[in-house]
């Protein structure tokens, strides 16, 4: 087969350009830290990257959710611990009215703090998380706004919300969940003793009638610390969880580091490498470049 200028000097441009291409390649993963910038560089790649990229993002919504279920549960407790107190408090009171050296006047006193501490119950069954009522159900909006949680003028206690558990899945197939059954400590029972007991300290009941309520008071303080050693161990188990879950967002990063990220050091050489190979060829073509014996003939 017969060589001709033309040929020399096309097969030189398509190799020139095929060089700049890989240098073009070299510099993209130089500057931007990846094997691959479009999937047309390695489909086998890119496929695993949307894999482990999907994975990773799976992970990093577990951590979130994670997050609001230690906000949800750490504020459960802290409102316990509160009602611990007040609870404590009222059978303190109890226990004093109970004494028959108090007089009438000291009770009515007594009375007008029991009233103060069941107000501050109140509050806490109604607290409100992130725009949320914690002790409410799955109905944490409220009803319509209005406080789950509700007491008249004449003691007559009222519950908006529902029995309903709030589940938030943490990993994969695993849902916690992560509130406290309404029922277990702000109930009836607790707000119409609370109003009773006022009402005997005010109407001069005697020590006997007023001794009653210490066991009362005891048997909502123990329904209190129940539902704290129930909430403890949710919180152990979702720090076993998280631990577990931390480890899985480690994990499904590396892989995708190892899957997408360039190998810098191994990019540095083939770029040198690449750009001696240009200024060759770059050198080899002006010499194919030469005077013919067209150029003579003028």
């Amino acid at each position: 087969m017969r060589v001709t200028q033309g040929m020399l000097s096309g097969n030189m441009l398509r190799n020139l350009s095929n060089s700049y291409n890989s240098l073009g390649k070299y510099m993209d993963q130089l500057s931007t830290g990846k094997k691959i910038n479009r999937p047309s560089d390695d489909p086998v790649v890119a496929m695993k990257g949307m894999d482990y990229r999907s994975q990773v993002k799976q992970v990093e919504q577990f951590e979130r959710n994670i997050g609001e279920v230690h906000n949800w549960m750490d504020n459960t407790d802290s409102a316990l611990d509160k009602n611990q107190k007040a609870l404590e408090r009222l059978r303190e009171l109890a226990v004093q009215a109970s004494n028959g050296t108090y007089e009438e006047g000291q009770r009515s006193n007594i009375a007008s703090e029991v009233d103060e501490l069941k107000e501050h119950i109140l509050e806490i069954a109604n607290t409100k998380v992130n725009n949320k009522y914690i002790f409410s159900g799955t109905k944490t909006d409220g009803d319509g706004g209005d406080k789950p949680y509700t007491v008249d003028e004449n003691g007559n206690f009222n519950f908006e919300g529902n029995q309903e558990t709030v589940n938030i899945e943490v990993s994969s197939g695993s849902k916690i969940t992560v509130n406290m059954q309404p029922d277990e400590v702000f109930t009836e029972e607790l707000f119409n003793d609370l109003t009773d007991f006022a009402d005997a300290l005010r109407q001069g009941d005697d020590d006997e009638a007023i001794g009653e309520y210490i066991g009362k008071l005891d048997t909502h303080i123990n329904n209190n610390v129940d539902a704290r050693a129930d909430l403890g161990a949710r919180q152990n188990r979702i720090d076993l969880i998280e631990n577990r879950v931390q480890e899985q967002a480690v994990t499904a990063k590396d892989m995708m580091s190892k899957n997408e990220d360039a190998d810098m050091e191994e990019v540095i050489m083939n770029l040198t490498s690449q750009e001696a190979i240009h200024r060759a060829a770059l050198s080899a073509g002006s010499r194919v470049i030469q005077p013919t014996l067209l150029d003579f003939l003028r």
